[in-house]
């Protein structure tokens, strides 16, 4: 049994796989914004396994310190960490991007990673044991046109589970890169700020990877044997052969 650490555990990705991983027998940790979401879950899974929720926004420094330091002496040993909370904001060429967008990607898909995983990497050098998993996305390998702070961002996520690696390896740490392709979760829906035809319209004529295919990755993952670490890991539904193209019946 694990204690697995997830944020952004409220929907999509992050939702399926804190359901995976308990069904697994592991406690979980689940963080996110939506309290009313967060309780909900603490009572499905509480029939399955130990869950501790937390609520705090990965964006706000002080939130994350405050929310990690709450946590009680059994559960501050941290096994997985799964840095999933991030966010795509608007698909505009830089020259009209909104920088509250650009600011909001930032924050969370970079600043945010590096803020939980600062509070959790010390206990793990001491105990020389753990594994950080970070979502990034396909997104990291191939720039797109209006998606260029987004794309950034997630090539940021690369390069610091790469630096992670480095760092972390000596003390029996792993670091795992995870880079899905079009997964269909309201991730778009947040893009496209609650337009739900232009939502749609990025997952119509093929079949797009589900949220449950990357929680089986990652679960495959935690999984492995000690021995044995999966550094990187690009996932692509089949109708998709690289970001920008995707191949519709």
């Amino acid at each position: 049994m694990k204690t697995i650490l997830i944020t952004g555990a409220t929907s999509g990705i992050g939702k399926s796989t804190a359901e995976l991983l308990a069904k697994q027998g592991n406690r979980i940790i689940i963080c996110g914004r939506k309290i009313d979401v967060l309780e909900s879950m603490k009572t499905e899974l509480l029939s399955i396994t130990e869950i501790f929720s937390l609520k705090f926004d990965v964006r706000n420094l002080e939130e994350v310190e405050n929310a990690m330091n709450s946590l009680p002496e059994n559960w501050r040993n941290i096994d997985v960490l799964i840095n999933n909370a991030g966010n795509a904001h608007g698909l505009d060429p830089l020259s009209s991007g909104k920088t509250d967008d650009w600011d909001s990607m930032i924050d969370g898909n970079v600043k945010g990673l590096l803020y939980v995983s600062k509070m959790v990497i010390p206990t793990m050098k001491e105990r020389n044991v753990g594994h950080i998993i970070n979502i990034s996305s396909v997104a990291a390998r191939q720039t797109y046109a209006n998606g260029v702070v987004y794309c950034a961002t997630k090539k940021a996520v690369d390069v610091i589970s790469e630096g992670m690696r480095i760092e972390l390896t000596e003390f029996g740490i792993k670091i795992t890169n995870i880079q899905p392709g079009a997964v269909e979760t309201d991730f778009s829906l947040v893009r496209f700020k609650g337009d739900n035809e232009r939502a749609e319209n990025v997952y119509a004529g093929y079949e797009a990877l589900k949220a449950e295919d990357i929680a089986d990755a990652i679960a495959y993952c935690i999984n492995a044997p000690q021995h044995m670490c999966v550094s990187d890991m690009t996932i692509y539904p089949t109708a998709q052969a690289e970001p920008r193209t995707i191949y519709r019946k």
